[in-house]
């Protein structure tokens, strides 16, 4: 017989359906983005807006749901609207907060009651306050805890719904559907007065609702407009119902929301009985076979003052020490008590994918090491590159890693056996029938790599002085020169990786003429040169970088007239005694190729790449001063280091220094004589140095007679007349 006294208690007490989450896919992908681009390591509590609406389906409950939108914006001047205030009739917002740690561990070793209880402690000062009557939401507080694991697109959480507990627990005194607790009239009429309300419509049935701020909550009373006409309600007999977004489908329960609501209720006119309106819909409309209304009954002892003094009870409920225990910690799909995990990676185009992968380096550079890392400008700059060998492939490879994504490769060359061990874009398969193109093949390896790339290929031949050409071929050598130059013309920073000296002229000419950036990475046996080019000549035609202009804000490109103090950086033919001529002609065939130990391309062409990134980051641009290990100017430093002219190193002495080398002050440009003068140099191999000087100054320094060392070589014999005009200029 006790036994069965007890199973009755057990089935009047009040059971209140749980809440379930629901996340979307967007949600992770800005939270991905916000602690990339802004958040970085700060762990801060972020605000975030959830929503959820009234059941619509007899079968399936409603959840509370996270979307993109109810995340802040990653930009401060982004303006933003809380999503509280975007609520609509079918998303009701709800405040919530979020604790996204920054490791696994951080993740596990979360206070999580801790967490709840604050959050509880939230609702409960809202409601001795008055505060969850102005806005009803507060009522249902949530907070997720989270660790985005950004490598592998998965993301670990957990929901809490904090709820108060009733000690004893509220009964049920009666609980049927709304259909079956109206009669038929009121049936007709409190469905009007809910589908108009819920249209925003005013009512004119014997029904009212009576809306509390949030939507979420409301009274429903016969022939009571206003909310604080609650105590004439009932001294008039009128029925008085305390409803509520039900989200919850079941026929015997309530949903979570009721929880906090019935708190608010017994504390505010110190009820001990209350009846319930569960709102839930069919198709948008009300449905009160849907519905539920009930009545639940609570213990006195719950019950803080009576009903005499409700009027003072916000000034007389300051017993927060006494605030009741919360539960509200969300199951998993297992029914425990555990966190869930979802992983977006296979969903995700890989493309996509990619793309976050490939700037997810960089991001991460910008938390601690280099916040002032400018992600946009490497994105934007348009990289030209000439030539695709061993220099190209690898200058290419470091672009794509500091986040360059506009890449031209230029080369005529084909893809030999002998080129995929050293020149990393290959494979055998573009060795096969001849050879493939090597710029159409390193442009395909690109986008194997990386598809978001915008890389392009141009199969040309680059002139050269020193390099006869037959008559006929003559027009279409000047067609290449045209089709180079616009190629420089279109791009931002130009890359010189041909393996001929010679093959470097005209590039350096048509670079100066523009005011280009430009790099040069050559490499010899042991040994290589990396060396930036200086700023145009003063009198060129283009005295700032307009194909940069679309990059001016990012870059700081600025005049060079304003910028240049002192003397001019030199370009790679400045301050030569030897004009560029065919270096291949005649030649054994380790005197045609670049024979180089295989380290030494990649330390090149990676120093190569730091130097652009330098240059772009650099307050002065193109017309930076050469800077040392060792400057005085220490205070100028930029963020990403020093900005050197050139680099030597070598590998037989594990060595490498900065050096640097002026601009002539005297030479030969293209001017008004257009590109008639190259062709002079390119079929007649001392043009260039009769138009320099150079002739002369051979001849009259054949007259001396120098008692040299015997052990000096023709190299220092050179280098003793070191510093006269450039070739070029």
């Amino acid at each position: 017989m006790l036994s069965s006294m007890a199973d009755q208690v057990k089935e009047l007490i009040l059971q209140f359906a749980p809440f379930q989450s629901s996340v979307d896919e967007g949600f992770w992908h800005r939270l991905s983005s916000l602690k990339l681009n802004k958040l970085g390591i700060d762990d801060s509590p972020i605000p975030i807006t959830g929503f959820y609406a009234p059941c619509s389906h007899r079968q399936v409950s409603n959840h509370l749901t996270l979307l993109a939108e109810s995340l802040p914006p990653e930009s401060s001047e982004q303006s933003f609207t809380p999503a509280i205030s975007r609520g609509n009739r079918n998303r009701c917002p709800v405040p919530g907060i979020l604790y996204n740690t920054n490791t696994l561990e951080g993740f596990q070793a979360l206070d999580k009651q801790s967490l709840l209880k604050a959050e509880a402690k939230k609702i409960w000062e809202d409601i001795l306050s008055g505060e969850a009557e102005k806005d009803s939401s507060l009522l249902l507080r949530f907070l997720v805890v989270s660790f985005a694991d950004l490598k592998n697109w998965s993301f670990h959480y957990w929901f809490a719904f904090p709820a108060l507990i009733l000690d004893p627990p509220a009964t049920v005194v009666d609980l049927k559907p709304a259909a079956q607790w109206f009669s038929a009239q009121e049936v007709e009429s409190v469905t009007t007065a809910c589908n108009e309300w819920r249209s925003m419509c005013s009512s004119t049935v014997s029904y009212r609702c009576s809306i509390l701020p949030g939507v979420n909550f409301f009274k429903f009373s016969g022939d009571c407009e206003a909310s604080g006409e609650f105590e004439a309600c009932q001294r008039d007999g009128n029925k008085v119902l305390f409803g509520f977004y039900d989200p919850c489908h079941l026929p015997n329960n309530p949903g979570w929301p009721l929880r906090n609501f019935l708190w608010f209720i017994f504390r505010r006119w110190s009820l001990q009985k209350v009846h319930f309106f569960c709102y839930r819909e069919n198709r948008g409309f009300a449905d009160l076979e849907l519905s539920l209304v009930g009545e639940a009954s609570i213990s006195n002892s719950q019950v803080a003052v009576d009903a005499f003094s409700c009027e003072n009870i916000y000034l007389e409920l300051k017993d927060h020490q006494n605030m009741p225990n919360a539960v509200g910690w969300e199951l998993n799909n297992r029914g425990k008590k555990a966190p869930r995990c979802i992983s977006l990676a296979k969903t995700m185009d890989p493309t996509r994918l990619a793309i976050a992968a490939a700037d997810l380096n960089l991001k991460l550079m910008r938390w601690r090491q280099l916040p002032s890392l400018n992600l946009n400008v490497l994105s934007y700059a348009r990289c030209l590159l000439l030539g695709a060998g061993t220099l190209g492939c690898q200058v290419a490879r470091m672009l794509m890693a500091w986040g360059v994504r506009k890449i031209t490769l230029l080369d005529s060359g084909k893809v030999s056996m002998s080129n995929p061990l050293r020149q990393s874009l290959y494979t055998l398969d573009d060795c096969l029938n001849g050879g493939e193109f090597k710029a159409i093949a390193a442009v395909k390896s690109l986008r194997r790599i990386f598809p978001a790339v915008e890389a392009e290929s141009v199969v040309m031949a680059i002139p050269m002085p020193g390099h006869p050409v037959l008559s006929q071929e003559e027009n279409s050598v000047l067609e290449d020169c045209r089709q180079l130059n616009d190629l420089i013309d279109s791009h931002d920073a130009i890359f010189l990786l041909t393996d001929t000296r010679e093959s470097r002229w005209l590039p350096t000419l048509f670079c100066a003429n523009a005011n280009k950036i430009t790099i040069t990475a050559a490499l010899g046996f042991d040994s290589f040169l990396v060396m930036r080019h200086g700023a145009g000549p003063l009198g060129s035609s283009h005295e700032t970088n307009e194909a940069l202009n679309d990059l001016s804000a990012e870059i700081g490109t600025v005049s060079l007239t304003d910028n240049i103090r002192g003397q001019r950086l030199g370009c790679y033919f400045c301050n030569d005694v030897v004009a560029p001529v065919d270096s291949t002609t005649n030649r054994t065939l380790d005197q045609q190729c670049t024979v180089t130990r295989p380290g030494l391309a990649p330390i090149a062409s990676s120093l190569a790449v730091e130097l652009l990134v330098g240059i772009l980051h650099h307050p002065s641009g193109i017309s930076a001063k050469a800077e040392f290990a060792n400057s005085n100017n220490s205070g100028d430093e930029q963020p990403l280091g020093i900005l050197p002219h050139q680099i030597r190193g070598s590998l037989s002495q594990f060595s490498q220094m900065t050096l640097v080398g002026h601009a002539s002050t005297s030479g030969h440009g293209i001017s008004e004589e257009g590109l008639d003068f190259i062709l002079e140099a390119i079929n007649h191999p001392t043009y260039l140095e009769d138009l320099t000087g150079l002739t002369e100054l051979m001849k009259s320094a054949g007259s001396f007679e120098l008692d040299w060392d015997n052990e000096t070589g023709d190299e220092d014999d050179e280098f003793a007349k070191f510093n006269i005009i450039c070739n070029l200029m």
